[in-house]
């Protein structure tokens, strides 16, 4: 069907182009919501010294873990005093919320037998109390191109190569 002109030049649409525009609008305006309502998971440490994991929001449900403080996490969702996470390797359990802050960035390590470093760089000397293992969390400092300073429970820092690390 031949397009249409009304004064002015502009050009008039068939009803059947109009529907598609429509429907175009319409997925466009539902993928847009669907974007803005969506809740990206938000993370979370442990700013307590040590707190247990469980399979559900209560001291009545099964411990399966204990992890120490700056142990990141991915935020699921929240039930009463409880929080809902996931860890690293995509396992999800249940915190109690007052031992979790989101003030700050933590990082874990991702590998055994990974190296820490006096400074941003391989050319940086290893710290005395390197290698450490996976699940070894800490505070992220700051971040310098791909190198991540941060701080251990114990108040010691160390550089470490940011692919070797979880940050949340």
């Amino acid at each position: 069907k031949p397009l249409q002109f009304i004064s002015g030049g502009s050009p008039l649409t068939s009803s059947s182009q109009q529907n598609t525009m429509t429907k175009a609008a319409a997925s466009i305006f539902t993928l847009i919501l669907l974007f803005v309502l969506a809740s990206p998971a938000m993370a979370l440490c442990i700013k307590s010294e040590k707190a247990n994991l469980r399979t559900g929001p209560g001291t009545k449900y099964e411990k399966l873990w204990q992890v120490f403080q700056y142990m990141p996490f991915k935020l699921l969702k929240t039930k009463e005093s409880w929080k809902q996470v996931q860890d690293l390797d995509g396992d999800s359990y249940w915190v109690h919320a007052p031992l979790t802050t989101q003030k700050y960035k933590c990082a874990v390590i991702k590998n055994n037998q990974t190296n820490l470093r006096k400074g941003p760089g391989t050319k940086f000397p290893k710290v005395k109390w390197a290698p450490v293992d996976k699940f070894f969390s800490m505070r992220v400092l700051k971040i310098e191109n791909n190198w991540v300073h941060i701080e251990d429970a114990s108040g010691d820092k160390a550089w470490i190569y940011r692919p070797l690390v979880w940050i949340q």
